[in-house]
């Protein structure tokens, strides 16, 4: 993947994050289960983790 390929889906993941964090908010605000959000949440922390990893190296 190009550094702009990388930029792109990191942005995106990045957004996904957020919004499914505000999902878990109005999740627990009316007692819902939030067990499978929070998976999902860990999920998208580890991709970003690994498409920052990608750019760092594509960078140097």
């Amino acid at each position: 993947m190009t550094v702009k390929e990388l930029e792109d889906e990191l942005k995106l993941l990045k957004s996904d994050y957020v919004r499914i964090q505000g999902d878990v908010e109005k999740m627990e605000s009316i007692g819902g289960n939030v067990r499978p959000v929070v998976r999902q949440l860990r999920q998208l922390e580890e991709e970003i983790s690994r498409v920052r990893q990608q750019l760092k190296e594509s960078k140097q």
